[in-house]
């Protein structure tokens, strides 16, 4: 019986020591979170935060650098659609560039293939605008899933991205079908 109690008594100071060497380890790491995040970030003083408190202030930190992380790629993809000559900027000269100025600019769309996923840029004017959903429909309906999607207005122009994945690694996607979809949806 005192093997029993001796091993019972061991077994709860082992709880014990890995309780405290859990809750050491989760201050540290909130304390390294904390040191992550900018002096100007944070919006009341350093001293009157409580642990919740720096976890909301990360979470604003962390989605605040993802916004940024988006535009910043939407402004890569405009830089690579400008080398390929798609011309994305909003000064417009001719007659045809002033229906466009109007926000009435006809859709341009680009399918690029990337083996196990797709990317769709959609480029359109204000007042000419398309049914998103439908875009993502027909992409999921060829066998893709749209893993993230996002939006930007740069002068009179919005551009769309959409990530697709393919569901079914041995089906595919025939990306020429999903091209000449999105072609007779937008056109």
């Amino acid at each position: 019986m005192n093997k029993s109690t001796s091993n019972n008594q061991s077994l709860k100071v082992e709880r014990k020591t890995m309780e405290k060497n859990r809750r050491i380890r989760m201050n540290i790491l909130c304390s390294k979170l904390a040191s992550l995040i900018p002096q100007h970030h944070i919006t009341t003083s350093k001293e009157s935060l409580s642990r919740q408190d720096y976890l909301d202030q990360a979470t604003s930190y962390i989605t605040q650098l993802k916004e940024r992380i988006d535009g910043l790629k939407l402004r890569k993809e405009q830089a690579v659609l400008q080398s390929e000559g798609i011309d994305t900027s909003s000064s417009l000269t001719s007659s045809i560039d002033q229906k466009a100025k109007l926000g009435f600019v006809p859709p341009v769309f680009q399918l690029r293939d990337h083996g196990l996923g797709l990317e769709v840029i959609l480029i359109s004017g204000r007042r000419k605008n398309f049914m998103l959903y439908e875009v993502i429909r027909i992409l999921e309906e060829e066998g893709a899933e749209v893993v993230s999607a996002s939006f930007s207005v740069v002068g009179d122009k919005i551009f769309h991205t959409l990530h697709a994945q393919v569901r079914l690694c041995r089906v595919g996607v025939e990306t020429t079908r999903v091209y000449e979809r999105l072609k007779e949806l937008i056109h």
